[in-house]
């Protein structure tokens, strides 16, 4: 797709049933996000996660489709320094839910792990720029790689990770002008998330798309639907129907 600069479009999900609804509409890519963190468990960042419920997350996604190439992030702490651990990890995921290819968090910090699991033909994304599970390090989810060191140095992660045997990379929140220009340096491809117009894809969280939580309306979001209002409104006359006895009528009873 790349190659015939057609745009590649990405979704989360983290369910049988969005999944089916996303492979019928002609999602290139299923990402089963950490963001299942947030959006599913409630947690205040994607740190809390388990390698068992993003395992959980994962086969659900891949029970629910057919075309799409699914993509499972590995959560926080399974692909951090220790090859054997990294690889140990990254087979479960594969084995225990189906998906296609796994995405991981780091540079050339974690290049040996990378390095592992690749040569042990599981396929691997790349997320680099702006990284959720390093938050308690950051301090803060603000731009990354506006500073010259930062952008020379996100740049040569891009370039080690395709050397590596990469497919692809995940650009979060970068200058659009940087993005841009890692896209045309490197083969394969790039989604970005707040990461401007220039990469080669784009990925999105299915709850935000959906104007599942109003609360959250950062810059690079778009919002497709408005289903907090949809859902709010239909549990209301649900709700309304039931103390009338309105629900369920002849017709919906046996």
């Amino acid at each position: 797709m790349k190659q015939n600069s057609e745009k590649i479009s990405v979704l989360t999900a983290y369910d049988y049933t969005t999944a089916r609804i996303l492979d019928g509409a002609g999602i290139d890519v299923i990402l089963v996000g950490d963001s299942a963190s947030n959006t599913m468990v409630g947690n205040p960042t994607t740190v809390g996660i388990t390698l068992d419920q993003m395992i959980y997350y994962s086969k659900s996604v891949v029970n629910g489709t057919k075309k799409a190439l699914v993509i499972a992030d590995m959560p926080f702490g399974t692909v951090s320094g220790n090859p054997i651990k990294s690889l140990e990890a990254s087979i479960r995921m594969m084995q225990e839910t189906g998906v296609d290819a796994i995405k991981v968090e780091g540079g050339a910090e974690i290049k040996e792990d990378v390095k592992k699991i690749i040569d042990a033909g599981i396929p691997v994304m790349a997320h680099l720029g702006l990284m959720p599970q390093s938050i308690n390090k950051y301090g803060t989810y603000a731009i990354r790689g506006k500073e010259e060191a930062e952008a020379k140095k996100l740049i040569e992660d891009c370039l080690l990770m395709e050397e590596l045997g990469a497919f692809g990379i995940l650009l979060e929140k970068i200058p659009a002008k940087l993005a841009t220009e890692i896209s045309e340096k490197i083969a394969i491809p790039t989604i970005g998330i707040g990461a401007g117009v220039g990469t080669d894809g784009q990925v999105l969280v299915i709850q935000d798309v959906m104007g599942m939580n109003k609360d959250f309306s950062p810059k690079f979001l778009r919002c497709y639907a408005d289903l907090q209002t949809i859902m709010t409104e239909a549990t209301q006359h649900y709700i309304s129907d039931v103390k009338s006895q309105n629900f369920p009528n002849e017709n919906e009873s046996y």
